[in-house]
């Protein structure tokens, strides 16, 4: 099987059941963003990364697969390939979990420390502009509410990551200094 099609060359695209969209179309700038995520953390997990964070971040490679694919699934009646609440509680386990290694925050910090930990900042930024283009799709059609609750506790998550790399790698979170 070829990788081109052709079929996008008129600007569009499929969706799961057929449906083809603009490719400007919010819903695909949504799932774009989420595999932007995905790919953000394929490079961090290629920098290297200690064994539980690794598990970690692969796990959610995998679920922001299921993203994309419930974001490109405009018919809420097939269930097949959606977030689901359970997915959303494991985010926030895995956020109790690693924040019990932190201090408690007193001041905001800036992106940045370590360099892995400059990317999961990177990967939470990502996180919230695709939150807010499912926000903002969610506006215009029905969506399974779990995608956004997801991407809300993913950005959450990675904050927190990012400053247990930092923790653990001996480099201090920066102060914001207005």
């Amino acid at each position: 099987m070829k990788i081109y099609t052709k079929t996008g060359d008129d600007g569009t695209t499929g969706l799961q059941g057929g449906e083809r969209v603009l490719k400007s179309d919010l819903r695909i700038r949504a799932y774009g963003s989420v595999d932007e995520i995905n790919s953000c953390l394929g490079i961090i997990l290629a920098s290297g990364t200690e064994s539980d964070i690794t598990t970690l971040l692969t796990r959610i490679q995998n679920e922001l697969f299921v993203a994309g694919s419930d974001l490109s699934n405009p018919n809420l009646a097939d269930s097949r390939t959606r977030v689901t609440s359970e997915m959303v509680i494991r985010l926030e386990s895995d956020i109790d979990k690693f924040e019990s290694e932190l201090a408690p925050l007193t001041n905001f910090i800036l992106p940045g420390g370590h360099r892995t930990a400059a990317f999961v900042h990177l990967a939470r930024t990502i996180t919230r502009r695709a939150e807010t283009e499912v926000v903002e799709l969610s506006q215009h059609t029905d969506l399974n509410q779990n995608c956004q609750k997801y991407l809300n506790r993913l950005s959450d998550l990675l904050f927190v990551l990012a400053r247990v790399i930092n923790k653990r790698n001996g480099t201090p979170d920066t102060i914001w200094r207005p």
